[in-house]
This record gives structure tokens, C-alpha cells and sequence, in this order.
């Protein structure tokens, strides 16, 4: 049994404290602008008036927010695997990766409504661009750091190069891994939402929170709003919350981040 205890008690406390917060700072602001910043029971209350919208559009924002995800870690392994052969392979491709990354994705939304049409499409692409970076840098760099000695050691054993990076550098490079994982894991729900609410389509209810975020915003249904806000933190929650769970199942019964003691 695990010796070590959620701190449940702080968290409530701090919670407590939020919403104290949030009323007091309407107590202070100008009568004029109290409108926009509803209080947690409206919030609340519009969770229960729009939950048929708001459920639809986080599972829309989740479809192209794990779309876009998988994809980016399925490309970014590839990649990674290819940056890992040689010193050559990786000067020549790491300078396009770092201007891939800097690409702005609002500026290339309408280039990609253009290219393969609005809405889900456009989102899963646009989310793979956010993930894919984090994921590539950090896997290549796990697949390069691997221990020397053990490298040497496979070389001793005549172990041939498919054997050396399936059996040892792979393994070696998971906590590299998980760790661009859990980057990654943040920003798919934020890269569906931009995506959503720069490129998404409502045809066929295909809406996301972020078209949802512009439907409310223009009809200055501030509680509605903020209700969307915090449908996309809960959504990006889940998808934090799953990538810890893999990453403690694959590494927690060896690797030192984890307490042994805990199973």
C-alpha cells in the first residue's frame, strides 16, 4: 500500500478560497461591467441550461483533439526513430522541424479550410501541428541519450541495430517519452479548440467549444461563456489525467520518478 497520501484537504481549501475570490472581485468591480463576470452559481446554472450544447461540443472538441493527438504521436515516433540513425539525417531535418514549430496556426487556418475543407479536418491537422513538436523533440532526445556503456555493451555482443534500438534505446527513451507525452496531452484539447474556433464548421453538429465560444460571445451570454471555458479545462483534465495513468503503468515498477513502495 502506498504511504503517500493525496493532499485532498489543501486542494479543497484553495478551491474554497477560488470562489470566495471570484465573488469578492464582483463586490469591487464597476456596476457597468459586473455583467462579465458572472458569479459560480450562474455558471453552474448555465451548465445545467446548455449541457445538451455544451456535451455535444466537448465530444466534437475530443474527437479532434485525440484525432490530431494520435496522429502526431504516431508521426513523431517515425520521425523520432528516423532523427536517431545519424548526426547527418538530424542537421538536415531538425532546421525544418523548428520552423514547423514556429508556423502560426491562425495564419494557416484559412490555407487549410482551402486545402481539405472546414471543420474536423482542418481541426485534426491543426492539433497534430501543436502536438507534433514536443512529441518529436523529446522522443529523438530520448532515443540519443541512451546510456553508453549499455550501447557498447550491445555492440560487445555483436547485437544487431534493430535489436539494439527495439531493446534498448526504445525503452530507454520512455520517460523521454511520456514527458513530451504529457506536453502533448495539454495541448490537444487547446490545439481543437483554436482549431475549432479559427477553421471548425457547426454543419452536421459538428461544432467544437470553440465555435461554441463564438456563438455565446456574440450573443453576450457571459455565463454561458465561462461554462465553455471550463467544459475545455475539464476536457483538457481528462486527456492530462490519461497520459499520467499510461505513463505510471509503463514506468512506475522501475523507473526512479516513481516510489517503489507504491505497489
Amino acid at each position: 500500500m502506498s504511504r503517500r497520501r493525496i493532499p485532498v484537504i489543501p486542494a479543497v481549501i484553495a478551491g474554497i478560497a477560488f470562489i470566495g475570490l471570484w465573488y469578492g472581485v464582483r463586490e469591487v468591480i464597476s456596476p457597468s461591467r459586473v455583467f462579465m463576470l458572472p458569479p459560480p452559481h450562474a455558471v453552474l446554472q448555465a451548465f445545467a441550461v446548455h449541457a445538451d450544447e455544451l456535451l455535444l461540443a466537448s465530444r466534437n472538441t475530443a474527437i479532434g483533439a485525440l484525432l490530431g493527438f494520435a496522429l502526431a504521436v504516431l508521426v513523431s515516433g517515425s520521425m523520432a526513430l528516423l532523427l536517431s540513425v545519424s548526426n547527418l539525417i538530424r542537421s538536415a531535418l531538425y532546421p525544418y522541424l523548428m520552423m514547423m514549430q514556429m508556423m502560426p496556426v491562425i495564419v494557416i487556418a484559412p490555407v487549410l479550410v482551402l486545402w481539405v475543407g472546414a471543420g474536423l479536418p482542418s481541426v485534426t491537422i491543426i492539433t497534430f501541428l501543436i502536438c507534433f513538436f514536443p512529441l518529436v523533440v523529446n522522443t529523438t532526445q530520448g532515443l540519443i541519450s541512451t546510456d553508453r556503456k549499455l550501447v557498447e555493451l550491445f555492440h560487445l555482443y555483436r547485437a544487431t541495430k534493430w535489436q539494439e534500438i527495439v531493446r534498448l534505446r526504445v525503452p530507454a527513451a520512455l520517460p523521454y517519452f511520456f514527458t513530451g507525452l504529457r506536453i502533448a496531452g495539454t495541448l490537444a484539447p487547446i490545439g481543437a479548440i483554436v482549431g475549432d474556433f479559427s477553421a471548425g464548421s457547426s454543419g452536421g453538429h459538428g461544432g467544437g467549444l470553440g465555435f461554441l465560444t463564438l456563438i455565446y460571445g456574440a450573443q453576450f451570454k457571459m455565463a454561458a461563456l465561462f461554462a465553455t471555458v471550463l467544459s475545455g479545462c475539464m476536457l483538457g483534465f481528462v486527456f492530462v489525467a490519461t497520459v499520467s495513468g499510461l505513463s505510471w503503468l509503463s514506468l512506475h515498477q522501475w523507473h526512479d520518478a516513481y516510489d517503489k513502495s507504491d505497489h
